[in-house]
């Protein structure tokens, strides 16, 4: 993610050159990153360790769901779920193995956490004070961006507003003791993740960057003087597709943006504070299952948008790895990844010269038609009150799944190319995927032995402490105090994640966000035609409409899938009822006979698929009920030969890209056998 270094800052004599060619000076490269994490603490803090030692200049933390939401390893929505996407943090203890002989004072740090950042920012400060560290010498990012959790990413707790006053408060906090800290970065992201076109992208970013300005804004804290300072500290997480140059332009049209609005709207005069710095992972949406050698391709390309324009080149760089789409990386395949970026900085010239699109009429020409959309849909959303009414209204999670699907739609027809997927699909068998150990897997006993660990944690602290602590976090939040101060002292004393999430939700509450699928239809034309027939000969099979399931068990709030297939039932004619994010196993199995659903389909992403899906169904034979069930996720061969061994009737990938021919699979076994 962000670093708070800006390219540049520290030109370096260019070792090489020959004398016709020898620059003035060489940039500073970008920070190079890894988003690494999983397991545990000691096995995360290794793999950073050895990370750090082949060339990486920056540390990734990914955090595992439970610990994104706010439950501890024994809550009932953890099952399944620790360990398996990130790191579980529960505790000061977990944190403190976590950074082990790592000198936080001398590191660059970016943390993927949204609704629990104010806790986790919370946690590091409290290692780094035991370290004897300065906290104005603490350098690093909380991704702490609330509102697109509400559109894509879905691991929000608290309701949209009192999140963005949890945000403003960690703002405010590191402008006063952490001045090197990125305490928010804006992430249009996700947003392309979840289906948004570049001038969405552009437009949500920037209309959240303008609601969090607002509230610092309004804050008493911050004097008019100070503010410039705070916008300065802004910075943003990004995504880069397969369209180079639109990608390249969007870039430039960011930069210009983000100048004009921090200038014209806020009145920041100094330049340097109104510089828009971001940090960046290439798109992983587009990464494919079948011949996945070819991302390695896709992945060099994306970078390229994000670093061959100087003016809009990114301050840190982390890559995907070429088999995400299959599992977990190895450490060989981030390897390659970094090696990617070192390739770039260090064996080319691109860091010798100045930015080499400028004057280009093409580049101008689109970077004015991106930004003129994007102040227009600005606009529209600034009518509606801003960012915040835009998701309590469903306005920007629908114009999203509207916008996915058409993508999607565009690769079924064929009018967006997907090399390996929907042209030139023979292959070669790939030996980089072959054999056993191809993707990490983490074991069911990382669960069993974090729920000990924290037993023995809980056992072992002074529990009046941390009674007493959370007594004065409950307090400043209903008293609308600044929560970092309390939150520090509840991880000094001991307190748990889980513990502090539940402190707030009982004042805050919890929310859930729309899902976008209540949407219009996309379209009732002829391209539905062979997927409705399928519905109707089960309507016939079974004398009424089919009655569809989409269930989201465990913490994963990547519904971007769930949400597409949910749609696209619903246009084909069947009866879809789906809940959203983050149900038990028991929830969905009681909305499943609340509904007399004939067929369930859960979508699952976190790897937890296994023992999900094991309670699902063992919960739907104590219920008596005999329901096919069908999975999509990202399945390994074979995990999808266990799950069929429970019972699952199909199973489904990401080389399962064709919607129709997955709803018509569904259709047809939820009128099988049925009289």
């Amino acid at each position: 993610m962000n670093a708070s270094d800006t390219v540049g800052s520290t030109p370096a004599p260019r070792e090489q050159a020959t004398p016709r060619d020898k620059p003035a000076s060489r940039d500073k490269p970008w920070i190079f990153r890894t988003y690494a994490g999983h397991s545990d603490a000691a096995e995360s803090n290794k793999l950073y360790r050895n990370n750090l030692a082949k060339g990486q200049t920056g540390l990734s933390v990914a955090f595992d769901l439970p610990t994104q939401t706010g439950y501890d390893p024994d809550h009932v929505l953890a099952r399944g779920e620790v360990g398996k996407v990130g790191v579980p943090i529960s505790h000061l203890g977990d944190m403190r193995a976590l950074f082990a002989d790592i000198p936080l004072a001398q590191m660059n740090t970016s943390m993927t956490i949204n609704a629990t950042a104010a806790w986790l920012l919370s946690l590091y400060i409290a290692v780094a004070d035991e370290q004897g560290a300065d906290r104005k010498a603490l350098q690093g990012t909380t991704q702490n961006d609330l509102v697109k959790e509400y559109l894509s990413r879905g691991t929000y707790v608290f309701p949209p507003r009192p999140s963005m006053a949890l945000t403003t408060d960690i703002v405010v906090f590191t402008a006063r003791e952490l001045p090197k800290w990125n305490p928010t970065n804006v992430c249009s992201y996700h947003l392309q993740e979840a289906g948004a076109s570049p001038v969405q992208e552009l437009s949500f970013a920037l209309a959240t960057a303008i609601a969090l300005l607002d509230s610092i804004r309004a804050r008493p804290e911050v004097s008019a003087q100070q503010f410039p300072e705070v916008v300065g500290r802004i910075s943003f997480f990004v995504n880069a597709g397969m369209r180079f140059v639109t990608e390249l332009c969007k870039m430039r049209a960011f930069v210009e943006l983000w100048d004009e609005i921090t200038l014209g709207r806020y009145g920041v005069t100094d330049e340097q504070m109104r510089r828009f710095r971001y940090g960046v992972q290439v798109n992983s949406l587009g990464l494919t299952e079948p011949q996945p050698e070819n991302n390695v391709y896709r992945i060099l390309i994306e970078m390229l948008a994000v670093t061959l324009s100087k003016k809009a080149r990114a301050r840190a760089v982390q890559l995907p790895a070429w088999n995400e789409a299959l599992g977990l990386p190895r450490p060989f395949d981030q390897q390659w990844s970094l090696r990617m970026q070192q390739v770039l900085a260090y064996e080319t010239d691109l860091l010798e010269f100045g930015d080499i699109f400028d004057g280009s009429t093409v580049i101008d020409a689109k970077v004015a038609d991106l930004k003129a959309a994007a102040l227009e849909e600005l606009a529209k959303i600034d009518d509606m009150g801003g960012a915040l009414a835009a998701i309590e209204t469903g306005y920007m999670k629908q114009a999203l799944v509207e916008n996915g699907a058409r993508r999607i739609e565009a690769i079924e027809r064929g009018e967006q190319i997907v090399i390996g997927v929907n042209k030139f699909t023979s292959s070669e068998p790939s030996p980089l995927s072959a054999g056993e150990g191809n993707v990490v897997t983490v074991p069911d006993s990382v669960e069993l032995e974090a729920v000990s660990r924290l037993k023995a944690w809980r056992s072992a602290r002074d529990t009046k402490a941390c009674e007493g602590a959370l007594a004065e976090l409950a307090l400043a939040a209903r008293e609308a105090r600044n929560v970092m101060p309390a939150s520090i002292a509840c991880a000094k004393a001991g307190v748990t994640t889980g513990e502090w999430a539940q402190t707030l939700r009982e004042i805050f509450g919890e929310y859930r966000a729309p899902t976008g699928v209540d949407t219009s239809k996309l379209g009732d034309n002829a391209d539905l035609a062979t997927v409705k027939a399928a519905v109707a000969r089960a309507t016939e099979k079974l004398g009424r409409t089919p009655r569809f399931l989409v269930g989201k068990p465990g913490l994963d709030g990547h519904s971007n899938g769930a949400e597409q297939i949910a749609v696209r039932a619903r246009d084909a004619g069947m009866a879809v009822s789906y809940g959203g994010i983050r149900q038990t196993p028991e929830e969905i199995v009681a909305q499943a006979q609340e509904t007399k659903a004939d067929i369930i389909g859960l979508s699952i992403l976190s790897g937890s698929h296994l023992p999900l899906v094991r309670d699902v169904t063992a919960r739907l034979r104590v219920a008596g009920m005999d329901v096919p069930v069908v999975v999509g996720g990202i399945i390994p061969p074979d995990d999808e030969n266990a799950l069929r061994n429970m019972g699952v009737a199909a199973v489904y990938t990401p080389k399962n890209f064709e919607l129709d021919g997955i709803i018509a699979d569904v259709a047809g076994l939820a009128a099988k056998g049925r009289p």
